[in-house]
């Protein structure tokens, strides 16, 4: 088992003053997982409001992007009857411009309005499955897939064809984990660790002067002990097969669907991680790299300069782009 690594980022300044304080903890439940953020702040102030502003913001996105929320404004989108403008809220539209961005960028490899298919694989709001849908519903699906989304943003409005389902929750969390970190800026606390399912994003640095190291286990597969990264004002995400998932006659499904085929990614990768100074963009990224492959994802994210590990199934097979390897140098 090889030694871990170290990936640190280049500064353009050193860190401020050391933040005066003990490092204070708060959790709790969000987007059917756990929270917990780690901060620097003195006795005097209260844990326990730090602890509900960040409950509050997470608690905005699902109310405005889960599809498992009933009264959600994602929920009455996709319920929308067809050739209709439907008012969003100005996160929703951030989220959804971003998503669509992406989407554009990676020619399709990851869409936001991939709703119907998720669903029909069972990895949305509706009944999970033991077996894969038929070609003909996939069919069907991918026909309420793959739309351009029509914004008007001065009005702050999106418009509803006919059909079409967003799902945003390859992003949405990551946009959770950068809001609860501009919750905790606009408390005044200088230095923090928010951390949403899995995904980290770190500003300042402790007391001692150290960094927000974020561990991150290696996959089962991969025989080395990963990486521990320095964020500073950084975030990683990281996209997995091993995650969410089903078995059926000696094949596995991940939850990781290709928008294009309208089955699961099966690009021989078991994880993606992307670092990114934005949360949102790296629980995207991660994704459609994920979805792209070894040899188009690497290439899509070395050529947008994206700091990206890909992990094989294999032993020790990963890949390392360029950004992430100069962290390492």
């Amino acid at each position: 088992m090889s030694a871990r690594r170290a990936a640190i980022p280049h500064l353009s300044a050193p860190p401020r003053a050391l933040p005066q304080g003990s490092v204070r903890r708060c959790a709790g439940e969000t987007m059917g997982t756990t929270w917990s953020v780690r901060f620097v702040a003195p006795e005097s102030v209260d844990a326990g409001a730090v602890c509900e502003a960040v409950q509050h913001s997470l608690d905005r996105v699902v109310a405005e992007m889960s599809p498992w929320e009933r009264y959600s404004d994602i929920a009455r989108f996709n319920a929308a009857p067809a050739a209709s403008w439907v008012e969003i809220p100005d996160a929703f539209m951030r989220v959804a411009k971003a998503a669509a961005a992406v989407a554009k960028e990676t020619g399709g490899a990851y869409d936001p309005a991939s709703g119907a298919l998720v669903d029909l694989w069972g990895f949305g709001p509706a009944e999970r499955r033991a077996a894969p849908p038929s070609g003909r519903d996939i069919d069907a699906a991918l026909g309420r897939c793959g739309r351009a989304l029509d914004t008007d943003e001065e009005a702050g409005r999106l418009f509803q064809p006919g059909g079409v389902k967003l799902d945003l929750c390859s992003i949405a969390k990551g946009f959770g984990v950068d809001e609860a970190g501009d919750a905790l800026d606009a408390l005044g606390i200088a230095s923090w660790l928010v951390e949403v399912g899995g995904e980290l994003k770190g500003r300042g640095v402790k007391p001692n002067g150290e960094p927000w190291w974020a561990a991150l286990d290696a996959d089962a597969a991969v025989e080395d002990a990963g990486f521990v990264i320095a964020l500073y004002d950084l975030a990683v995400a990281t996209s997995g097969s091993g995650v969410n998932f089903f078995d059926h006659g000696g094949r596995r499904y991940s939850h990781l669907l290709d928008p294009r085929t309208g089955y699961s990614a099966e690009s021989g990768l078991s994880a993606v991680t992307v670092i990114h100074d934005s949360a949102m963009m790296a629980d995207a990224y991660a994704t459609a790299i994920f979805v792209m492959g070894p040899l188009d994802g690497f290439a899509f994210a070395e050529k947008q300069g994206l700091a990206v590990r890909l992990a094989g199934a294999g032993a020790g097979d990963e890949r390392l782009t360029g950004a992430l390897a100069a962290m390492l140098d």
